[in-house]
């Protein structure tokens, strides 16, 4: 119908957040955009990995392929990697993907010298950039110092050594794993329940215990002192419909209905490391609305297209 705007305004409501975690709700959208979200987040949202190795020496028992793919796969801070360029699209280095506008260098020298076993980790690896350097997963308490070697490479008995450079460059998940910066993304329905109270009266106490433990998460409970059932937490709800089959089973069809809200989602991020949770959704939005605007570009120029015909293919250089 001409005139008619489906146009939205999502709102976010921010509940928990931590460096690598964070918990919010979308709402007053649908799951187009919700799932849209997640999935730039998972692989839209750029990060820096090492992406090559040149090894000089190794003499430990992993091959060089081996020590090449743990490399890759350590987490590297990114907080920068929004304004790098990629490395296939920086004229400064005609696309050869070493120099300080789309890539790190690193370098690493590890050799034993003792009988006793050494144990090359990500804190080995020395930065030409201090803002890009391994992702950093000691315990903040001090009281574990084993946690404060970082991510094991690999083991050397006497003799044995390591040496090698690697460069670290831009990318995203979608080409590979290593640049996800997101180790968990998942949203749910926000869900509503409502418990028909006069169906619920007829139910003996033996019988509203044995429905509020039908369902496998902590749902529902009953009130100590008025013996009522009440939903102690709706988004434990897995939408199992559990409670509902045990209702029908007790012959009491409709004594809880249970709705998904259309509009409404919980969203829990969990980050690798190499960008706070908080800026990984931040960047996703970023990335989002990039992708957006190409779309309508798209759709302005198939307009200009058809209104001015060769001419306009012509302005563009087609």
């Amino acid at each position: 119908m001409e005139g008619v705007s489906y146009q939205r305004f999502p709102k976010i409501k921010i509940r928990e957040v931590k460096d690598d975690y964070a918990k919010f709700e979308l709402r007053e959208t649908d799951a187009s955009m919700a799932n849209a979200l997640r999935r730039v987040m998972i692989a839209e949202v750029p990060t820096v990995a090492i992406d090559l190795v040149e090894i000089e020496v190794n003499s430990s028992v992993l091959n060089d392929e081996f020590i090449a793919h743990r490399l890759g796969l350590i987490p590297l801070t990114s907080e920068r990697a929004m304004s790098m360029r990629f490395s296939r699209d920086c004229d400064a280095c005609d696309g050869d993907g070493q120099c300080e506008f789309c890539s790190v260098e690193f370098h690493l020298r590890a050799k034993c010298m003792t009988d006793e076993t050494l144990d090359v980790t990500s804190k080995d690896l020395i930065s030409s950039d201090h803002t890009v350097v391994p992702v950093d997963f000691s315990d903040s308490s001090g009281y574990d110092s084993a946690d404060k070697k970082g991510i094991i490479i690999v083991k050397l008995r006497r003799g044995q050594e390591l040496r090698l450079r690697a460069i670290a460059r831009k990318g995203i998940g979608k080409d590979h794993a290593k640049w996800s910066p997101a180790a968990t993304v998942t949203f749910m329905y926000e869900p509503e329940i409502h418990i028909n109270e006069d169906l619920m009266e007829s139910l003996t106490l033996e019988e509203k215990t044995s429905w509020v433990e039908s369902s496998p998460t902590k749902v529902f409970d009953i009130d100590a002192s008025s013996q009522q059932v009440v939903v102690a937490d709706a988004e434990a709800y897995t939408y199992d419909d559990e409670v509902l089959k045990k209702a029908e089973a007790m012959g009491k069809p409709g004594l809880v209905e249970i709705y998904a809200k259309e509009d409404s989602f919980i969203f829990t991020v969990e980050s690798t490391g190499a960008v706070k949770a908080s800026q990984l959704v931040l960047n996703a939005i970023d990335v989002l609305k990039q992708k957006l605007d190409a779309v309508r570009l798209s759709e302005d120029t198939v307009e200009a297209d058809d209104q001015f015909g060769e001419l306009g293919a012509h302005m563009r250089g087609g």
